[in-house]
Protein backbone atom coordinates (compact mmCIF):
# COMPACT_ATOMS: atom_id res chain seq x y z
CA UNK A 1 0.00 0.00 0.00
CA UNK A 2 1.20 3.38 -0.95
CA UNK A 3 1.95 5.80 2.27
CA UNK A 4 0.02 8.51 0.53
CA UNK A 5 -2.99 6.87 1.56
CA UNK A 6 -4.44 7.05 4.96
CA UNK A 7 -7.90 6.26 6.76
CA UNK A 8 -10.49 8.91 8.47
CA UNK A 9 -12.37 7.28 11.10
CA UNK A 10 -14.35 9.86 13.12
CA UNK A 11 -16.33 9.01 15.75
CA UNK A 12 -19.53 11.06 14.65
CA UNK A 13 -18.51 12.07 10.93
CA UNK A 14 -22.25 12.85 10.49
CA UNK A 15 -25.74 13.37 11.97
CA UNK A 16 -27.69 10.19 12.45
CA UNK A 17 -26.15 7.59 9.02
CA UNK A 18 -24.15 10.22 7.77
CA UNK A 19 -21.05 9.82 6.79
CA UNK A 20 -19.52 13.53 5.56
CA UNK A 21 -16.33 14.41 4.11
CA UNK A 22 -14.07 15.61 6.48
CA UNK A 23 -12.73 18.02 4.09
CA UNK A 24 -12.84 19.12 0.50
CA UNK A 25 -11.88 16.50 -2.19
CA UNK A 26 -12.77 14.23 -5.43
CA UNK A 27 -14.40 11.21 -5.28
CA UNK A 28 -11.70 8.84 -6.23
CA UNK A 29 -14.12 5.68 -5.39
CA UNK A 30 -17.34 4.08 -3.78
CA UNK A 31 -16.45 0.85 -2.33
CA UNK A 32 -19.97 -0.06 -2.20
CA UNK A 33 -23.57 -0.25 -3.43
CA UNK A 34 -26.87 0.28 -1.68
CA UNK A 35 -27.75 -1.89 -0.11
CA UNK A 36 -25.08 -3.95 1.20
CA UNK A 37 -24.27 -4.45 4.43
CA UNK A 38 -21.44 -2.43 6.16
CA UNK A 39 -19.13 -2.87 9.07
CA UNK A 40 -17.58 -0.54 11.38
CA UNK A 41 -14.57 0.41 10.30
CA UNK A 42 -15.00 -0.55 6.62
CA UNK A 43 -13.35 1.73 3.80
CA UNK A 44 -16.78 2.87 2.16
CA UNK A 45 -15.13 5.66 -0.44
CA UNK A 46 -11.34 6.48 -1.27
CA UNK A 47 -11.92 10.78 -1.72
CA UNK A 48 -8.34 12.06 -2.85
CA UNK A 49 -7.63 15.77 -1.21
CA UNK A 50 -3.77 17.98 -1.11
CA UNK A 51 -2.60 15.25 -3.47
CA UNK A 52 -3.46 12.58 -0.26
CA UNK A 53 -5.74 9.69 -0.72
CA UNK A 54 -8.21 9.44 2.48
CA UNK A 55 -10.41 6.14 3.22
CA UNK A 56 -13.67 7.52 4.43
CA UNK A 57 -14.16 4.79 6.92
CA UNK A 58 -18.19 3.56 8.17
CA UNK A 59 -18.45 4.78 11.89
CA UNK A 60 -20.78 1.91 12.19
CA UNK A 61 -22.21 -1.49 11.25
CA UNK A 62 -25.29 -0.37 8.73
CA UNK A 63 -26.63 -1.37 5.14
CA UNK A 64 -25.79 1.68 2.38
CA UNK A 65 -29.37 3.49 2.29
CA UNK A 66 -28.08 6.22 -0.41
CA UNK A 67 -24.84 7.22 -2.25
CA UNK A 68 -25.46 10.89 -3.25
CA UNK A 69 -22.06 10.90 -4.75
CA UNK A 70 -20.14 9.46 -8.00
CA UNK A 71 -16.46 8.94 -8.49
CA UNK A 72 -15.26 12.25 -10.16
CA UNK A 73 -17.33 14.41 -8.00
CA UNK A 74 -15.79 17.21 -6.40
CA UNK A 75 -17.29 17.79 -2.13
CA UNK A 76 -17.21 20.24 -0.04
CA UNK A 77 -15.91 19.73 3.77
CA UNK A 78 -19.30 18.50 5.80
CA UNK A 79 -20.39 17.17 2.30
CA UNK A 80 -22.94 13.85 2.22
CA UNK A 81 -21.12 10.82 1.05
CA UNK A 82 -23.01 8.06 2.18
CA UNK A 83 -26.27 7.54 4.23
CA UNK A 84 -26.01 4.28 6.09
CA UNK A 85 -29.46 2.92 7.93
CA UNK A 86 -29.23 0.22 10.84
CA UNK A 87 -29.37 -3.43 9.68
Amino acid sequence: KVGSRRQVNRESPGIGGDIVAPMPGRVVQVLVQVGDLVQQGQTVIILESMKMELEIAAPRDGVVKRIPVEPGAQVDKGMRLLELEEQ
